[in-house]
């Protein structure tokens, strides 16, 4: 996956500047298509896919017709794919967002001495948020070149300015992906601060001011202390967010029959971004169970009610140190999310919190707890999505892993690129313990065109096959080993070029089926054929995001018995965050990652093998418990600096002071 810089120069033509996405030839997509799934079939299956993909494209055929009607609708569009791509992507995904859908990002652990300390971070944090959204609203943030692979293209920002604006509604059959202009309607003035399960609405600025950081301390700590009163103490409401997409659609309209709950909820869909005061969660905070937190609070009995997933950006704070964000996905990628923290989180490092110039109490109005007329119905609602998240907290297996025997520099001194590198590497992982390839997710983006997402790199490449059959079999010298594996990463690179350039099949596809639909054509057999079915269960959905400031990104599986497997590459390290379910027999967590380690390990002897002279001493082991960073900019010096930490500091006796190191 190529990763991003970013120019101080803005992009004076802004995004119609940029190219529309092409489409691929209609015969290269399926020539593509049918070498992506030969090796993952039968000799049988593929012999009846091959005749089917030769009907599909005979001339004068169904094929050409849609290929045609595509070409129209791109001369139409700013993107042709983007909402049929939003939609099978999520939209249509009934789903609940927690873990299926939701990454979150993990912060560094912090040191909090107490609450203070905790709403202190908070009011520098949504500081942080503000003086961020002051960029996006003057449209003033620095555009994203590519580098990586084929560097320097600008690249599309669209993203960045749902991060704050937007909302996923949910719908019985659709969700929707609402979107604030301030044409329509004004920019969000407020966020919610949730506490306790309870929700508040914390105005940002008030009489045309923007609140600085003793204002936002001030109304935390009366919102903290709203949430402590017993006596109104309202039903976790928020819980309800966490069903799947249907159900909630359910739910919400029967809350939309009063009055109070649509006032509640219209306050919650257009404010700025959610602010979640957890209560602590227990003693053992391990990375893993960090994760697990950020991804769905610990259920019912934790923190599971204090979240609202249909807001893109809830930063998570608990009060045992244990904070994050996590984002609903469907507006902007990872990237997007990546870059978003990055500027909070160093925006916290480099600016002391400002805690001056005290307003009177009496000045500033009180922030509003939300009410909720709650129904039978509404308690029996509340019961069943209760009851499904709690299945759901206990059956998710995460395990976030780090490797310290090496890191990416290690492996561009082999003259190989660290993604697809590891993307090997899991090939082989996955393979040693199931015996066999499956079909497997990479995200790429295509920024670089107007309005871009992503597409797939499909990873599970033939060579990719022949090299790790080669590395358990133990048929092959050294070298021809090493011959395979450099004819893997060379297909994987190759792959990754055709996915960011708007050249892979999995997007083009999707336009072609989605085309027949709306021509009320019968389906094509190409995408009712068990090999087209097949090739869309992504076992292994898998993701680069790396980070320059330390913290790392999670995510749950896209199926049943498949993993989730996001990476963040350091200079001398690599963070793994691996997930499954526990009710899959065929899946476990820590055996993948163990899986992962000895493939890495393994690869990188076949590299000393083959290349003795590439000395690996230069790359110094991290220890165990260190928190550890990675980076999202291409290249670095080889003494690399330790990444910056955020941590609060409780200043001795002046008040205190929310700073960052």
């Amino acid at each position: 996956m190529p990763v991003l810089e970013t120019e101080s120069s803005k992009d004076k033509g802004g995004d119609n500047a940029l190219p529309k996405l092409p489409i691929p030839e209609l015969t290269d997509t399926l020539h593509l298509y049918l070498r992506c799934v030969k090796h993952l079939l039968t000799d049988e299956q593929f012999n009846k896919t091959q005749t089917i993909v030769q009907q599909f494209s005979a001339p004068g055929g169904v094929g050409e017709l849609l290929q045609q009607k595509l070409k129209e609708r791109r001369d139409k569009t700013d993107n042709w794919v983007y909402e049929y791509w939003l939609n099978d992507m999520y939209l249509n995904n009934r789903l609940p967002l927690p873990v299926h859908s939701s990454p979150a990002m993990v912060f560094p652990p912090q040191n909090f001495r107490g609450p203070s300390d905790c709403l202190r971070f908070a009011a520098h944090l949504i500081s942080g948020v503000l003086d961020y959204k002051t960029l996006l609203d003057a449209r003033a943030l620095p555009v994203d070149y590519a580098r990586g692979q084929l560097a320097g293209h600008p690249m599309c920002m669209e993203q960045y300015y749902r991060l704050f604006t937007s909302y996923r509604l949910p719908g019985p059959q659709r969700d929707t992906l609402v979107a604030q202009e301030s044409s329509v309607m004004p920019e969000p003035e407020h966020i919610i601060v949730a506490c306790k399960n309870q929700f508040f609405v914390l105005d940002v600025v008030i009489n045309f001011r923007r609140l600085n950081e003793r204002d936002l301390l001030t109304q935390l700590e009366r919102i903290v202390k709203m949430a402590n009163s017993e006596d109104e103490r309202l039903l976790p409401i928020g819980l309800l967010t966490t069903d799947g997409r249907t159900e909630w659609a359910e739910s919400r309209a029967v809350l939309m029959r009063e009055s109070t709950n649509r006032d509640s909820l219209d306050m919650i869909e257009r404010c700025m971004c959610l602010v979640c005061l957890d209560d602590a969660s227990g003693p053992e905070i391990s990375d893993s169970t960090r994760a697990m937190l950020m991804l769905h609070g610990g259920g019912p009995s934790k923190n599971g009610g204090n979240r609202w997933y249909d807001k893109p950006m809830q930063f998570i704070i608990g009060a045992d140190g244990c904070c994050g964000v996590v984002c609903e996905h469907s507006p902007f990628e990872g990237i997007v999310l990546v870059q978003c923290t990055e500027h909070l989180l160093k925006y916290m490092i480099g600016s002391p919190s400002k805690l001056v110039r005290a307003a009177s109490v009496s000045e500033l109005p009180a922030p509003r707890r939300l009410r909720w007329k709650c129904t039978p119905e509404i308690h029996k609602l509340l019961s069943a999505s209760t009851d499904k998240l709690q299945r759901l907290v206990k059956n998710l297996d995460m395990n976030v892993y780090k490797f310290y025997k090496y890191g990416k520099e290690f492996i561009k001194k082999q003259k190989m690129s660290p993604d697809a590198y590891i993307q090997v590497a899991l090939q082989l992982a996955y393979y040693r313990c199931h015996g066999r390839p499956v079909s497997t997710y990479e995200s790429a983006s295509t920024r670089r065109f107007r309005e871009g997402r992503v597409d797939n790199i499909r990873s599970a490449t033939p060579q990719a096959l022949a090299f790790v059959v080669a590395m358990t079999d133990g048929k092959l010298s050294s070298s021809e080993k090493m011959e395979l594996l450099q004819g893997a990463i060379a297909a994987q690179t190759k792959y990754t070029i055709l996915a960011i350039t708007g050249m892979a099949i999995d997007n083009h596809l999707l336009g072609l089926r989605e085309t027949a639909h709306e021509l009320k054509l019968e389906t094509p057999q190409i995408f009712t054929d068990e090999a087209y079915i097949l090739s869309n269960q992504f076992i292994l959905s898998t993701s680069q995001v790396p980070t320059t400031v330390e913290m790392f990104c999670c995510y749950g599986p896209v199926v049943p018995n498949g993993y989730g497997a996001c990476y963040n590459p350091q200079s001398d390290h690599i963070i793994f965050c691996i997930s499954s379910f526990y009710d899959s027999p065929q899946t476990c967590s820590a055996n993948f990652s163990k899986a992962v380690e000895q493939a890495l390990v393994d690869m990188r002897d076949l590299c000393d093998i083959c290349k003795p002279t590439c000395n690996t001493s230069e790359q110094r082991p991290g220890k165990q418990g260190q928190s550890v960073e990675s980076t999202h900019r291409a290249e670095e010096p080889k003494n690399q600096a330790p990444l910056p930490k955020v941590v609060v500091k409780a200043a001795e006796q002046s008040p205190a002071q929310g700073g960052g190191r």
